[in-house]
């Protein structure tokens, strides 16, 4: 009978016991799934998802250094003594870029920003918006350059690629290019301009905008292209046409021409003169070094002469050395510069 009453009190007492630390057991939440950041590589190296999106997502830009000197790039300063002294010219920058990308019904939803930070020794600290675009298809809208400038092409891979000036750059736009997929491509443009542009005021001042509009035929030999430009301030006209010829592998060469009317100094021709020209080439001598040379002249005797050297030491980090030569034309001065340009890229 003891042994039947002790082995009913543990029981009880046992289920009492259990009763008390079911009721007091915690409670733990299930962990939120943890989102890692997904690779995209629907337009190429460097893009991810957003977390959470579907939009691709790029950051990128470059880290710059850059001296110049010679007559041609050479600065004048304060020499603390009451009298002036030439140096070199420097300056630093910090380029951040975006890219972003994403599918949508009406074709590839894009946008691209470039904010470079500058120093310059003689002018101090400075930041500019350079490119603030959107893009959805062929429909772009937003701060871009000049698309007579763009469309065709730089003038070569000089850093002083401008010595005879080819086009504007900073505007607002809204443009539409057409892709016909077959290497021929067409585009139009309707530009606000740039206030200070080569110190003139070509920003328009009505509901008329600048209007520019081009064609391009591209294929594995190289490529043919031709824009024009009409400027709605001064109601006049210039165009420009473009040869790339890919010789070999390795090397490839372009010749450039410009026309405009020389009554009026429009916003699309920046030389001197109605025609300029221009023409230059690249050639790969190893899998680190390039070469690159450019010639330009214009209908007022301006003529321009640069050659570098771009040396890529590691991947990402290239330093460009180069030697400029410019002629005023019409009896005015000449100058020799060099400049060397340390870049890293991101």
């Amino acid at each position: 009978m003891n042994i039947k009453s002790l082995l009913l009190g543990s029981a009880a007492a046992f289920a009492a016991v259990s009763g008390a630390q079911a009721a007091d057991a915690v409670v733990y939440a299930d962990p939120e799934p943890v989102e890692y950041v997904r690779v995209c590589d629907v337009y190429g190296t460097g893009y991810f998802y957003i977390p959470g999106t579907e939009t691709c997502l790029r950051i990128g830009g470059y880290v710059r250094y850059q001296a110049s000197g010679g007559d041609l790039w050479e600065t004048t300063k304060d020499d603390h003594y009451g009298s002036t002294d030439e140096t070199y010219s420097q300056y630093a920058r910090l380029s951040l870029r975006t890219w972003t990308g994403s599918e949508t019904e009406l074709g590839t939803l894009s946008t691209y920003t470039e904010t470079r930070f500058n120093y310059n020794p003689a002018s101090g600290s400075s930041v500019s918006l350079n490119f603030a675009w959107m893009q959805l298809g062929g429909f772009r809208v937003g701060k871009d350059e000049s698309a007579y400038t763009t469309f065709l092409g730089y003038a070569g891979g000089v850093i002083a690629d401008d010595l005879v000036p080819y086009g504007p750059f900073d505007t607002n736009l809204i443009s539409y290019t057409f892709n016909g997929g077959n290497g021929f491509s067409a585009i139009i443009s309707f530009e606000s301009g740039n206030p200070s542009s080569y110190g003139h005021d070509y920003d328009i001042v009505d509901y008329m905008p600048h209007v520019v509009a081009g064609a391009k035929f591209t294929q594995g030999w190289g490529g043919i292209a031709l824009v024009g430009a009409y400027d709605s301030i001064h109601e006049t006209w210039a165009a420009k046409a473009r040869l790339d010829v890919n010789a070999t592998d390795t090397i490839s060469a372009f010749l450039m021409g410009g026309w405009g009317d020389d009554d009026d100094f429009n916003f699309y021709k920046p030389w001197g003169g109605e025609w300029a020209v221009w023409g230059g080439m690249t050639a790969k001598v190893s899998e680190k070094a390039a070469v690159n040379l450019q010639l330009s002249y214009d209908d007022s005797e301006q003529f321009g002469a640069a050659l570098n050297v771009a040396y890529t030491l590691v991947p990402g980090f290239t330093i460009t050395p180069e030697v400029d030569y410019y002629d005023a034309g019409n009896g005015g001065d000449d100058a020799w510069g060099a400049i060397v340009r340390f870049q890293r890229s991101f």
